[in-house]
């Protein structure tokens, strides 16, 4: 897996004001951008869950002199592809054009973000959204057991003045019922430069770039950056009683491995081996050989900057002790190392990841923001690549005689019994039993990826 041998050149500078920017040139027509500011569901005033989510929306509603109509109609002028939102950690906003218009989007982004009209008339009808996106959790076991995976996890310490990591992005009733326009741009006050990072992929000069980002986004409002730590309460159970499902669902929250700790990589050689497709072995021992869950998995999560393993598995009622079972059997098999074969096909299909992943200008503007986010730094293709390549067998597994999460899970189960799968674990706590709460329905996007806030598509590096 040779490096490329002219690597693409990456920038990282910070704004008199605070925000970072991580650029990098790319030759072509267009552009993409991916803006994090550090506010996410996990910032919302205890007790007004839903306003990162519900404020996100408002922002839209009109900015810089121009109605929500003719908002719309601008960034439309322009075709861009706009996407974003609101994540445990951080709200996005992602845009890509064509790179003449790469000025005219960062200031019509920088106007929503500083400059929006918040009418106070839209606020109802944007609540009564969230509630409706609420109801329909209701409908995904999945979803609600992800939540409720947080909320066992990682719970909020009692009196602290943020809701913390155990609710979805779209609130709870109560905390949506709260919601005043005035506690609203009190939260928006949070938004601005500090903490936040913008990765762009142009075809500039990196003076040019420097210039434009900071005429666009150099006005910003200071806004806040607080971290929360994510405390994992490990050992613990919690069951919660569905009585139409027709699945048992299984999560599994254990320790991990920190962002920039000399064995990140070699944690996501082992994870993709673990579950990194048809031939990993969770995938074989789960389905393949007992036929116990059509969909298994393992993925790594960053919460508060550090990581953790959340595993996934949905099952039939009777076979579900099984197939936890099976699925702890395959973690505490960890330390004992991989073979040749699977280390070397983990290795080569994170090797694929890393480079398709970046000829996607969109994709790689999004990782220049995690990477300064997340890592503090931007680590190029190139890198990922050597990285990739010089890592051996004996490296991945001396890790993994270190690396024992089994023992120290968190298990979470929804399904149409009253006791959960019997886990079988004498070092866990007693077992909690949680009955379904229709009033307060949850989300919990499965494995944050081992790239902050956003929804897990597996190990990757």
């Amino acid at each position: 897996m040779p490096a490329r041998s002219h690597p693409i050149p990456a920038y990282l500078w910070t704004l008199p004001g605070g925000l970072t920017v991580a650029f990098e040139r790319r030759t072509g027509p267009g552009f993409a951008f991916d803006l994090r500011v550090p506010v996410g569901s996990a910032h919302d005033p205890a007790g007004h869950e839903g306003a990162s989510a519900v404020l996100e929306e408002w922002l839209f509603k009109g900015a810089g002199g121009l109605d929500a109509r003719a908002l719309q109609d601008a960034f439309d002028d322009l075709g861009v592809r706009r996407g974003g939102g609101v994540g445990p950690e951080a709200t996005r906003f992602s845009v890509s054009g064509l790179s003449a218009d790469l000025g005219a989007a960062l200031t019509l982004t920088a106007s929503v973000l500083n400059d929006p009209h918040l009418p106070e008339d839209e606020l109802p009808v944007l609540t009564d959204l969230a509630r409706q996106d609420l109801e329909g959790l209701l409908d995904s076991p999945a979803d609600r057991l992800a939540t409720l995976a947080r909320q066992t996890a990682f719970p909020t310490p009692p009196g602290a003045p943020m809701a913390g990591y155990g609710h979805p992005a779209s609130g709870t009733p109560q905390g949506l019922e709260a919601l005043t326009p005035g506690t609203l741009r009190t939260h928006l006050q949070r938004y601005g430069q500090a903490g936040s990072v913008l990765g762009l992929v142009a075809d500039l000069d990196p003076e040019q770039a420097r210039e434009l980002t900071a005429g666009a986004l150099g006005g910003l409002r200071p806004g806040a950056h607080d971290p929360i730590p994510a405390t994992l309460r490990t050992r613990a159970r919690a069951h919660t009683t569905d009585p139409d499902a027709e699945q048992t669902h299984l999560s599994l929250t254990m320790p991990g491995v920190p962002p920039g700790h000399p064995d990140w990589m070699a944690w996501q050689v082992a994870l993709t081996a673990l579950s990194g497709g048809s031939a990993s072995r969770l995938f074989h021992a789960v389905r393949e050989e007992r036929g116990l869950a059509y969909a298994v998995s393992a993925n790594p999560v960053i919460l508060g900057g550090s990581g953790f393993l959340s595993a996934y598995a949905g099952s039939t009622p009777a076979r579900a002790p099984e197939t936890l079972q099976v699925i702890l059997a395959e973690l505490r098999r960890l330390p004992q190392g991989l073979t040749p074969a699977e280390f070397e096909r983990a290795r080569a299909g994170l090797a694929v990841s890393v480079v398709f992943g970046a000829e996607s200008m969109r994709a790689r503007a999004h990782a220049l923001t995690r990477d300064a986010a997340v890592f503090g730094r931007i680590r190029s293709v190139s890198e990922l690549r050597e990285s990739l390549s010089t890592l051996t067998l004996d490296d991945v597994n001396r890790f993994l005689t270190r690396y024992h999460p089994a023992p120290d899970a968190t298990t979470v189960t929804i399904g149409p019994d009253g006791h959960g799968p019997e886990l079988r674990e004498p070092q866990t706590q007693e077992f909690q039993s949680h009955e379904r709460q229709s009033h307060e329905p949850q989300s919990y996007e499965h494995g944050a990826p081992a790239t902050d806030s956003a929804p897990s598509e597996g190990p990757h590096a």
